[in-house]
């Protein structure tokens, strides 16, 4: 006898064997229509799977409500994509296709280019598939079975995965729908014809085989699909809208940043007016931290490679890291005595030799700012700053504007505090990040405890330690009176995380501001503080970052704003135009006049009509304009435009100052959201 347990706490039971689909069908025929797939005790099957013959067991039959249904769908129509791919292309060889966030790929090795072109044809092919309605069917084979019926299809790629990737398995699965089979895991929906017409295929890019540079190149075919149409529609407008708003674009047009290759991948050149931008965040965060009792510090950019054994980020973090650094006598004295590149990286690895790593953290350089004076219970908290630059190397595919960079800058500071301390001051972090996030205006966002997995072996420390802090992450997230989650397993190896992770203004998810508690470096480092018994105690660390780094932070403003940043934040906040060339004098005073009182301005005197200088500076994103002619010299005013509300009219000049300076100092969140919400209108 099976008996299955609903989620709405009824139960089944059964004495012959049945699927999903049956107990679905049993419950009425409006569910047996609408469900996709089942979650049996919260493991995915198929919704023909056949269920345990007895037990008991808990069911979920999942529709196109359920997040995990659009995975199957989306994991679905990438076998039909391939199919289709396969039906009109002579000598496919068949990859991986795994689904992504917002969609799914495939990789094929084809003997003639896909291009945007050949999209209409396959996305037809793909109508007629699914238009059959073709079952997806599991089919399980034996090892030796799987290999053999990969070489009669002549898929060289699945052959090489199941010899080397798949060694170790007994029994692998496949698929099948019509004349397509593929080997997968699953799962699937029922048919084809469950996949709809909400699907479509978006770009094609080049890949390599198992992501190895050194292996045959691929073509990755990009799509994605919805249960409804409309949920596509609004999919493909996000995507047209994340490109008009690519800081890489914007980036470029606007003139903030360069990544140029003769300087290197993935490092970001800041131009004078992403500079300023960069500039103004530091100083109003640098504002907070002054009223925080920060301290600012600075360190070297590289470090001892023994400093990073210490701290557990080497050999740790040994493979996102650029190679170290060895003196050149001693380097010289391994060469002569014919060590090799691999004897050379044991040695390393062993502490048998030492060198120096360009530092991928800026924490233990701050701990050693610590240890170098003795301290008291009164001395704490010690609350020690900087906007370090740190250097990872991330593989070149991995690489992307300033969102995904090899060398950055973090606004990083660390905190050693008491255990009786240690509540408040994350409190303290979390509110500083809330600050950060609010006045951009970027209050649609969740927050994220990452703990530790109990069963992982990553984690660094004792038990009781992690339980304390993990303890105290959670008080701290509670009282933030907003939503949160718990992530298990995921911790940083050294303490558990709180992490804000921000939606833009067009639904894109982006990780920013963290706030991490470690128990463990104080206790490698041997830190410690004399306590009120005149005792030694160890301190509590507290790392914590409300931007993360300087350069993703700004790539994701630029984004969220589309490039037309608040005043404050502005590159250039206004540009003069002169009517004519007989208010040039007087428009040459007030230029000046606005940088007296430390406005960024700049004057555009030329000939031109006042129409298209106008139109210059719209595109520019300048957030506003002042206008003179000679009646405006004459009357000692200037006829002010707002980038996104036109003309203000005329105005004196101390009234259109005092306007600006108070936007400039309320930076508030009504201040800053609306501004956004109407750049979106913005004719570009």
């Amino acid at each position: 006898m099976l008996t299955v347990h609903l989620p709405d706490g009824s139960r089944r039971e059964y004495s012959q064997a049945v699927s999903s689909y049956d107990v679905a069908a049993e419950i009425g025929p409006g569910l047996a229509k609408a469900a996709v797939a089942a979650e049996v005790d919260k493991q995915l099957v198929d919704l023909h799977a056949p269920l345990p013959t007895e037990g008991e067991i808990s069911l979920r039959l999942l529709t196109k409500r359920d997040a995990e249904a659009l995975e199957v769908l989306r994991h679905s129509c990438a076998h039909v994509m391939a199919q289709a791919v396969m039906r009109l292309y002579d000598g496919v060889q068949l990859a991986f296709g795994p689904c992504t966030d917002t969609g799914f790929y495939y990789d094929f090795e084809l003997s003639q280019p896909l291009t945007e072109e050949d999209f209409p044809k396959i996305e037809a092919e793909m109508r007629k598939i699914v238009k059959s309605k073709e079952r997806f069917e599991r089919l399980e084979m034996s090892h030796e079975e799987s290999l053999n019926l990969c070489r009669e299809l002549g898929q060289d790629f699945k052959v090489e995965h199941i010899e080397t990737g798949l060694a170790d398995q007994k029994n692998l699965s496949f698929y099948r729908q019509g004349e397509f089979i593929d080997l997968c895991r699953g799962r699937h929906v029922p048919s084809t014809g469950h996949i709809g017409k909400a699907f479509k295929l978006l770009s094609v890019a080049g890949a390599y085989w198992k992501g190895d540079a050194s292996r045959q190149q691929l073509q990755r075919l990009y799509a994605t699909v919805f249960f409804d149409k409309k949920d596509l529609q609004e999919h493909l407008h996000r995507l047209e809208e994340a490109k008009r708003r690519d800081h890489r674009v914007l980036g470029k047009q606007l003139g903030l940043f360069e990544i140029d290759e003769k300087v290197g991948s993935g490092l970001v050149l800041w131009k004078p007016r992403g500079a300023v931008i960069r500039e103004e965040l530091q100083n109003f965060i640098s504002h907070h931290l002054k009223r925080q009792g920060y301290s600012q510090v600075f360190t070297p950019h590289i470090g001892k490679i023994d400093l990073y054994r210490t701290s557990g980020h080497f050999p740790y973090y040994q493979d996102s890291q650029f190679p170290p650094l060895i003196d050149r006598d001693q380097l010289k004295k391994l060469a002569d005595d014919g060590c090799s590149c691999s004897d050379l990286a044991n040695m390393l690895s062993e502490g048998e030799i030492d060198g120096y790593l360009l530092k991928p953290m800026n924490c233990p350089h701050h701990i050693r700012i610590y240890a170098s004076e003795k301290h008291s219970y009164r001395d704490l908290p010690v609350r020690l700053a900087e906007f370090g630059t740190v250097y990872r190397w991330e593989q070149s595919g991995e690489l992307g504007g300033m969102t995904r960079v090899r060398g950055f800058t973090q606004d990083d500071a660390h905190l050693f505090v008491t255990e009786e301390q240690l509540a408040e001051e994350i409190a303290s972090c979390l509110e500083l990040v809330k600050i950060v996030l609010g006045t951009l205006g970027m209050e649609n966002y969740r927050v994220r405890v990452g703990l530790r997995d109990p069963e992982g072996d990553k984690y660094v420390g004792e038990a009781e330690q992690w339980d304390r802090a993990e303890a105290a992450c959670l008080q701290a997230a509670e009282s933030l009176g907003t939503d949160f989650s718990v992530d298990t397993g995921e911790a940083a190896f050294y303490g558990p995380k709180i992490d804000f992770v921000v939606r833009d203004v067009i639904g894109r998810e982006w990780q920013l501001g963290t706030v991490q508690v470690d128990y463990q470096l104080p206790e490698r480092f041997d830190l410690e503080y004399t306590g009120a018994d005149n005792k030694p105690h160890r301190p509590v660390m507290v790392h914590r970052a409300p931007f993360g780094s300087m350069e993703r932070f700004v790539g994701v403003l630029i984004e969220h704003f589309a490039g037309a940043f608040p005043l404050w934040l502005a590159p250039e906040q206004v540009r003069l135009l002169t009517v004519s060339e007989k208010s040039e004098d007087y428009g040459r005073g007030v230029e000046q006049r606005l940088k007296d009182v430390g406005f960024r301005i700049s004057g555009d005197f030329r000939g031109q009509k006042l129409g298209a200088k106008i139109r210059e500076a719209q595109l520019a994103l300048i957030p506003y304009m002042f206008v003179v002619g000679e009646k405006d010299a004459q009357n000692g005013t200037v006829t002010v435009r707002d980038r996104i509300e036109g003309d203000l009219g005329a105005m004196s000049l101390d009234a259109a100052i005092t306007k600006l300076q108070d936007e400039i100092s309320d930076r508030t969140v009504r201040q800053v959201a609306s501004k956004q919400s109407d750049a979106n209108d913005i004719d570009q």
